[in-house]
This record gives C-alpha cells, sequence and structure tokens, in this order.
C-alpha cells in the first residue's frame, strides 16, 4: 500500500463516519438534473507527504499524471485563464464563448507586483527568492484576491502555496517544504489530482533550484464527498491497493520555464480500475 492511499482511506472514512451533512442546507453547487448537490463534510483536514521517501499517487485508481501536470503548468508556467491553452477538459464548465474562465488561477499568476527588486510575477517572486533568499518567510503565492472574485467564472479552490526551506543534518542541501492551501475538496474527484500537481511542482522548483524535496502538507478546510459519490467512494476505498510507483523528473531540465508534461513519468505504476462517468456538480 502506498502511503497515498492509507491516507485517502483514513480520510474518506473518517468523512463518512464522521462527517457532517449539507442536506436541506443552503448550498451553490447543483447536478447536471439541475437539483442540489450535498455532502458530506468536514472541517480542516491536513495530510502530509514526505515526497522524500515516495510520490503520493493513488494507486486504488490510477491519477493521469501528465494531465494533472498539464493544468499546473498551465497556472504556474503558461500563467493561462483559457481553456485552448489546456488539454484536459476540466474547465470546460466554467469557460465563456472565448474559452476564458475570467480572472482566476493563471491570470493571477500572471499579473506582475512592484517588489524592491523590481516587477515580477508571484511565480517568478517564487523562485527568485528561492535562489536568493531561500531562508525567507515570506515566500509563497495567493490567488484568491477579493477585488477580481467578481470576474472569476469560479473562486480559486487550491488558492495558496507557501514554501520553507530547511536543511538535512547530513547533508549540505537545502530541503524544499512548502504548504498547499484550499478552501474546498472534493475529495473523490479532485484530491490526488491536487496531491500529485503540487507534488510535481515542489518536484519542479527544488530541482531548478538545487535542492532537495522534504514534505507537502495538505490543509483542506471544507473536505467533502458529495452524497452521490459515496457509493462510488465506499468500492474505491474496497480495493486492494499496491505500493507506490517510483517518480521521476527530467534531469536536464535546469528552468522552470521549459518543463513539459513529457518530462514527469511514473515508472511501475499499478492501480486498480479507473472510474468512468463521475458526476461532478457545478
Amino acid at each position: 500500500m502506498s502511503y497515498a492511499d492509507k491516507v485517502f482511506i483514513e480520510m474518506c472514512r473518517d468523512i463518512i463516519d464522521h462527517g457532517v451533512s449539507t442536506e436541506g442546507e443552503k448550498v451553490r453547487p447543483k447536478w447536471e438534473d439541475g437539483t442540489s448537490a450535498y455532502t458530506m463534510k468536514k472541517f480542516c483536514v491536513v495530510n502530509r507527504y514526505d515526497l522524500s521517501k515516495e510520490f503520493p499517487a493513488l494507486t486504488l485508481r490510477r491519477t493521469g499524471i501528465k494531465s494533472c501536470v498539464d493544468e499546473m503548468l498551465w497556472i504556474w508556467q503558461r500563467k493561462s485563464n483559457n481553456i485552448h491553452d489546456l488539454k484536459p477538459h476540466i474547465w470546460d464548465s466554467w469557460a465563456d464563448e472565448s474559452g476564458s474562465i475570467g480572472k482566476a488561477y493563471g491570470y493571477q499568476m500572471g499579473v506582475k507586483h512592484q517588489y524592491k527588486e523590481g516587477m515580477m510575477d508571484q511565480v517568478d517572486r517564487v523562485i527568485y527568492d528561492l535562489k536568493n533568499n531561500p531562508y525567507s518567510r515570506r515566500i509563497m503565492t495567493n490567488i484568491y484576491v477579493h477585488q477580481d472574485l467578481h470576474e472569476m467564472n469560479l473562486y480559486p479552490c487550491a488558492y495558496s502555496m507557501t514554501f520553507n526551506v530547511t536543511k538535512r543534518a547530513d547533508s549540505d542541501k537545502l530541503v524544499l517544504n512548502a504548504i498547499l492551501n484550499q478552501r474546498s475538496q472534493d475529495v473523490l474527484a479532485a484530491n490526488n489530482w491536487n496531491v500529485c500537481q503540487y507534488a510535481v511542482l515542489v518536484h519542479m522548483l527544488a530541482q531548478v533550484c538545487d535542492m532537495v524535496v522534504g514534505e507537502l502538507v495538505h490543509v483542506i478546510a471544507d473536505a467533502h464527498i458529495y452524497d452521490r459519490h459515496i457509493p462510488l467512494v465506499e468500492e474505491l476505498i474496497s480495493r486492494e491497493p499496491f505500493p507506490a510507483p517510483e517518480f521521476w523528473l527530467n534531469p536536464e531540465v535546469k528552468n522552470f520555464y521549459d518543463f513539459t508534461p513529457e518530462d514527469v513519468r511514473l515508472d511501475h505504476y499499478m492501480t486498480g480500475p479507473q472510474i468512468k462517468d463521475i458526476p461532478i456538480a457545478v
């Protein structure tokens, strides 16, 4: 069993057995048939993954590593808010006729801000500080920009990354750790997708900044399982898991903006069958 499987199974079991139901309450999401999409939810789920030990890919079912990396690079590298720049179709329901999702996600990453060192966007500021001020306690991003919320087709779910550099006693290499803050998460549809893409991001930034990976801490304010997902989750967490896959990142890439999804690979990745046609509340 991979550690990611253990974390996922325990989280889902806790939400289903001890969570709070929103049934009958005022909720925003709707199913395709127009009915309200209720959830079982837990407040403030915190999961820690030591990326130096194994890559946190779920084996109960396959996580499409290249697709989730493509979305991460769409936000962090291409800094786009247009679905025409993205191969997966996960954002189609929130895009307008031009393909835009509004001033959300990649748009916010591309906005330049004035610093003492000059004009930089949030991604370039992170890379600059990791290379020049690695022990800074101010290395972070935040795309939940209140003044632009009215122009976002969906408020950011995973909205903030905080980076923190440490060092191990037995090595001269700096260690890159990160906290992913998420206000809300559809656990079945998105949990391991988000975990994998931000684990890859930490690996990429560590490589281009001459560091090694440490911990990824995932903080979810509202971790929920939709009512129509509960039978799917029950079946999923009853499956026999497999060992964690081996993570490969192209060691030749030294510039963050040169990475592509083809530079990422999961070797020996054994999984259970995929769950198809998961209903998505919008």
